[in-house]
């Protein structure tokens, strides 16, 4: 999905899937933070695409008049993330093996999400996909004092498969520019 948080296109904004679909969807997203929640990172990467975009943009802060259109562009940018499949496995072999400084002890996370919209996206190879847009809260905990939390949306395209759905692409856009976190060793 290419529209960006400052210029969403209308037919994101309107669902045009049934309840059903909505309702399965929702359930996915909910599903898959609870992964998350309770560091199955293998399960949850299962849930992706061999063709994963996964894309977290760094947010500019621009003047609403003259130029906040381009808080974020696609093409070359800096990001938190951009990875593909293989990328996203080094991360989570990172994460499995009990090694990785910035997770030991390992965090305690809560994912929520909410304001859930979903527009069929079917492609000329008959393949059900949807963009799917949603809001999220990511708190984590760490040690005795470290708190993090961070407020965004996401973009997915989701694509139906014969065991359910997975992830095709993720776009994530934090409402902050700048991350106070000392590390981002969460997955969004």
């Amino acid at each position: 999905m290419t529209t960006t948080a400052n210029s969403p296109s209308s037919s994101v904004l309107t669902p045009s899937v049934s309840p059903e679909t909505q309702h399965e969807i929702e359930q996915f997203l909910f599903f898959e933070a609870r992964l998350l929640d309770e560091w199955r990172w293998r399960d949850w990467f299962n849930l992706l695409s061999d063709d994963i975009h996964y894309w977290m943009p760094v947010r500019k802060n621009r003047l609403r008049v003259r130029s906040f259109s381009q808080e974020t562009t696609p093409g070359i940018q800096m990001a938190h993330f951009d990875e593909d499949k293989k990328s996203m496995e080094s991360r989570v072999k990172q994460m499995e093996s009990g090694t990785h400084w910035a997770e030991d002890p390992p965090s305690r996370s809560r994912h929520l999400v909410t304001n859930v919209w979903v527009h069929d996206i079917r492609n000329d190879l008959g393949v059900e996909e949807y963009a799917v847009r949603s809001y999220f809260l990511c708190y984590r905990n760490r040690l005795e004092t470290e708190v993090d939390i961070w407020a965004g949306q996401r973009d997915d395209v989701l694509r139906r498969t014969s065991t359910g759905f997975e992830i095709a692409a993720r776009t994530i856009l934090l409402d902050q520019n700048v991350i106070l976190a000392k590390n981002l060793s969460v997955f969004f």
